[in-house]
């Protein structure tokens, strides 16, 4: 038994206006009662979200330093997580992150495209380099497109069905994971949802968000922060999937009536002590 807080090492870029990537990542996680301890990837003004020239430097160089340095001090973590990913350099060191904690879980979030393309960062290359982190995981948290990219197969032009949808989960976690959860896809039925896959108990999970007609920066890093740290609490995966949902929809809706600008991200601060509440969780269903 630890007698001290999980410890998640989460492999990110900073971006100091906008709420996302590590800004939304540090509280969501310590309010969960686990320790965060930041590998900067990169370091932003704000998102590139529509702000305006973005101030950027980069720190791949300080990654296997880092590294380096926490190998010496002997350091132990109980999961390995990282997000934004700004070159195949980077993700190679990514690669030697999972390998220097075998034991740890390993959470990626394969963060590539949205809306049926790759980011305009995101090269061939990259995307290759992205399936070996894959393959390197235990939890992945697409969203559809990220996931028809690590497939190789076309971003459907349809809402999916059920059988559809079981089959792309089923595809991913032949790559290695063990735990998939695809997020924000549309299904045949009418529904948004969130779909989970446990490899282990061959089992498939959904559940459902309500909608809300405007988009936020870093809603996906705040779901796969509280994905991460509900796994290392003991959630199952399907309550995990759900503690995710359910506080994005409290975060998304407090924001959106207050009309404040969607480029600045959900108003977390408003929202944070959810997380700290007893909750009960009965919105999961097998898919």
């Amino acid at each position: 038994m630890l007698k001290r807080p999980p410890r998640v090492l989460a492999i990110h870029d900073l971006s100091g206006f906008g709420r996302c990537s590590l800004t939304v990542i540090l509280p969501v996680l310590s309010a969960m009662k686990v320790q965060v301890c930041p590998v900067l990837t990169a370091v932003l003004s704000t998102h590139t979200g529509g702000l305006g020239e973005v101030v950027f430097r980069d720190l791949t160089e300080d990654m296997m330093p880092t590294l380096a340095h926490y190998q010496k001090l002997d350091l132990n973590f109980e999961a390995v997580y990282s997000g934004f990913l700004g070159s195949s350099e980077q993700i190679d060191h990514c690669l030697a992150y999972f390998s220097q904690w075998k034991d740890a879980l390993a959470v990626v979030d394969p963060v590539m495209g949205d809306h049926g393309k790759p980011y305009q960062t995101y090269s061939k290359e990259m995307c290759d380099q992205m399936v070996k982190l894959v393959k390197a995981a235990d939890v992945i948290t697409p969203n559809l497109t990220e996931a028809c990219i690590l497939l190789g197969e076309p971003y459907p032009t349809a809402p999916l069905r059920q059988f559809e949808a079981k089959k792309i989960l089923a595809k991913l976690s032949e790559l290695g994971p063990s735990q998939i959860v695809i997020t924000g896809v549309e299904l045949s039925d009418g529904t948004l949802t969130n779909l989970g896959y446990d490899a282990v108990r061959g089992q498939y999970w959904r559940v459902d968000c309500r909608y809300v007609p405007v988009s936020y920066p870093g809603t996906g890093d705040i779901f796969a922060a509280i994905l991460v740290g509900a796994l290392l609490n003991g959630d199952s995966l399907p309550i995990a999937m759900e503690r995710a949902t359910r506080f994005l929809e409290i975060a998304i809706r407090t924001t959106f009536s207050y009309g404040t600008d969607p480029r600045h991200g959900v108003m977390l601060e408003s929202c944070l002590s959810w997380l700290l509440e007893p909750q009960n969780f009965d919105r999961y269903e097998l898919l």
